[in-house]
């Protein structure tokens, strides 16, 4: 296996951005760019060996540099949401910017690291991405050195590997933000594929989505998806934690999280017989439903709208600075951030 590496464009203050293809013997093949460290495209061939494009995002990089919806995107430094937009971390108080109503969503829109063209390294079978976060940008304390590793093995797992430094402690949670759909990027809703987490309990939410620090369980509502079942059986019912979020946008509770690598969830697709399992080091996951898609044009003339694709964003919980009964995300001092996530198609 070796990288293919081509040019994607331009940025608008005239970095150059590219494209880098990796491919293994079974026909899964996996493009990424050093913009957003995002994955453009994933082809996965079916259960008849035709092949499709699995991911939502742009034939372009000007596509990338809007991208409301977070297509593909590696987001850092702090994904997912932080109450008040503010924090304190060893007595010091911190402000970063509001941008999610009075909170705070994916670090900073336009300057988060989605929007940063990354430094990048092909190898024989994988990509290093790289970038420095300089102390106080978008209001986080410490230098930070931020490294990102995509690969694809021959059993068919796109591994994405995080490492990342601080020279004080900080706020540190890099994720993933692609949208998959199964059945082809192009296919249209997701509510028909099936879905299992293995998470018996989920971050209870507010008005905003931020968690009140409780940890409820899924069991007896539309929250439970510890047997497999369509995404859209109970999307519609009438449960105030999906009202909150116009469907599902939660934090599911990783069971016997210890910080090893093991099976979080599996998704399918019954038509094509796609099947993709997850697994993670980290102890939770964002499984988004695609709920508040802004609807537009993606690749390959395809119309994107709500709930054509879903996330499934590995974490830690949500505003855990906050909360002290969650795993934190507070590195530096001496303690890295490492994280790992495998989507493996079977």
């Amino acid at each position: 296996m070796s990288v293919v590496q081509e040019k994607f464009g331009t940025t608008k203050t005239g970095e150059e951005v590219f494209l880098f293809t990796l491919k293994n013997k079974n026909g899964v093949e996996a493009r990424i760019t050093n913009f957003g460290a995002a994955l453009v495209n994933l082809y996965v061939p079916d259960k008849d060996g035709k092949v499709e494009d699995v991911v939502l995002g742009f034939d372009t990089l000007e596509g990338y540099f809007d991208n409301s919806s977070f297509f593909g995107v590696t987001i850092g430094p702090s994904a997912n949401r932080i109450a008040g937009a503010a924090f304190t971390l060893n007595g010091k108080d911190y402000q970063i910017p509001i941008n999610d109503g009075e909170n705070n969503l994916h670090s900073d829109m336009d300057n988060g690291y989605h929007k940063r063209a990354w430094t990048a390294v092909a190898g024989e079978d994988e990509v290093t991405f790289t970038l420095e976060g300089k102390d106080g940008e978008m209001g986080f304390p410490g230098n930070k050195k931020i490294t990102m590793v995509y690969s694809l093995s021959d059993d068919n797992g796109l591994k994405l590997k995080y490492h990342a430094t601080s020279d004080a402690d900080t706020i540190i949670n890099l994720t993933n933000h692609t949208y998959f759909n199964l059945a082809g990027h192009k296919s249209g809703s997701i509510v028909g594929q099936l879905l299992q987490l293995n998470a018996g309990n989920f971050t209870y939410v507010l008005p905003g989505a931020i968690p009140t620090g409780e940890i409820k369980p899924v069991a007896g509502t539309p929250l439970d998806f510890t047997q497999m079942k369509t995404i859209g059986r109970d999307i519609g019912a009438d449960c105030e934690q999906l009202k909150l979020v116009q469907g599902y946008d939660h934090n599911f509770v990783v069971d016997g999280y210890d910080g090893t690598m093991r099976q979080i969830a599996e998704a399918a697709d019954e038509e094509s017989g796609r099947r993709m399992k997850v697994f993670s080091n980290l102890p939770g996951v964002q499984f988004y439903a695609g709920n508040c898609i802004t609807p537009q044009d993606g690749k390959d003339g395809a119309h994107y709208e709500p709930r054509t694709g879903f996330c499934l964003e590995t974490q830690y919980y949500p505003d855990n600075i906050h909360h002290s009964n969650f795993q934190q995300s507070v590195f530096g001092s001496g303690k890295d951030f490492d994280a790992e996530t495998i989507y493996q198609f079977v």
